[in-house]
């Protein structure tokens, strides 16, 4: 049940679903992103023993807030852990959170834009240091994400709680398909990032045609027509027949992610010689995938620009792509972006 809010005229139904993870009683403490109508949400979550028989031994609770934007919520993830430690300490005494309210209030409101419209990329710089051990957990798996993010599937993680790490694999898969190039994405979905999602979504999630989200409900595996690609551990699988060919790991896959560690290495390597020197791991993630976005597009856009529009063999690996292995992937790209090239790679026969 929700115990107080403020403002107290504002529409909550559901919002403590979301801001307790199912499954929150078997850990002492997490966090949460969740979506909320037009809002992005966080909260942070603790369970205390007390000697109670009423509360069955113990006292759970969550404290949390609202925001138009997920962008900045990172900010104030100290003093909600600190709140929700005081509520169960002491609870009924809001005199915190009333002041927290009354001076952060203005920036509730939400504009004329969409909330959260930001392009992930854009995100806290020191969320950044929890993205790349979230990329080590995916492995060889992330160029497999990479193509299902950047063709905009309904992406679903499962995992159980803590959660909060789990939110950080939505937005990491969200950042995958960041694309810095005028012109493109004008007629696909936006890469939403929905973070923390359970049954009480199910009808929200129904008529959503693309986005990343995160359940510690099992149930949803069962409930194919709510997502494309569904995530258990480091196991990525779909249902969908003309999807199968993107779950093969090809030798251009393997050839980026090679080049993707190379990198790393590069990077720890030039951190301990310079030590003025000091790019994170996460901008290098975000970057490695942003320029292989937009060399990807580019040459979509000046094949499309050409007199014949015929996109080769050669184009395809200029792009870092398989042109066997990666022409469903290209195939489905062209579609999902209305980008009218003429595509001559020569489908294989199998013996």
């Amino acid at each position: 049940m929700v115990e107080w809010c403020l403002p107290q005229d504002i529409d909550l139904e559901g919002v403590e679903f979301k801001s307790m993870a199912s499954g929150s009683h078997k850990i002492q403490s997490d966090f949460i992103y969740f979506r909320k109508g037009p809002f992005f949400g966080l909260a942070c979550f603790a369970n205390m023993p007390v000697e109670s028989e009423l509360e069955r031994g113990a006292r759970m609770k969550s404290v949390g807030i609202l925001s138009p934007s997920y962008t900045l919520l990172y900010r104030y993830m100290h003093f909600l852990e600190n709140q929700v430690r005081h509520q169960l300490e002491t609870p009924g005494h809001y005199s915190h959170l009333a002041a927290f309210y009354e001076d952060k209030k203005g920036v509730l409101h939400a504009g004329p834009g969409r909330g959260g419209s930001l392009p992930p990329v854009y995100w806290l710089p020191s969320i950044h240091r929890y993205m790349y051990p979230e990329m080590k957990f995916f492995g060889e798996q992330i160029l497999i994400l990479w193509k299902f993010a950047l063709l905009r599937k309904r992406i679903l993680i499962f995992s159980p709680p803590p959660v909060g790490v789990v939110c950080y694999r939505v937005y990491c898969c969200c950042c995958l398909a960041n694309v810095s190039l005028p012109g493109i994405g004008g007629t696909i979905p936006e890469s939403k990032p929905f973070f923390y999602v359970n049954v009480a979504d199910i009808e929200s999630l129904e008529v959503e045609v693309s986005y990343v989200a995160c359940t510690t409900e099992k149930i949803f595996e069962e409930k194919r027509e709510l997502y494309d690609v569904y995530v258990d551990n480091q196991n990525v699988k779909t249902h969908h027949d003309h999807l199968q060919p993107l779950l093969k790991i090809n030798s251009a896959d393997r050839e980026k992610y090679r080049r993707l560690n190379e990198q790393r290495q590069m990077l720890l390597y030039s951190q301990e010689v310079e030590e003025d020197y000091n790019p994170c791991e996460e901008d290098l993630f975000v970057l490695f995938f942003l320029e292989q976005n937009n060399r990807i597009f580019q040459t979509l856009l000046e094949v499309s620009a050409s007199q014949d529009k015929t996109l080769t063999a050669e184009h395809a690996r200029g792009m870092g792509l398989d042109p066997q292995g990666d022409r469903s992937f290209l195939m489905d790209l062209l579609e999902a972006y209305g980008i009218d090239v003429m595509l001559v790679i020569d489908n294989p026969c199998c013996p």
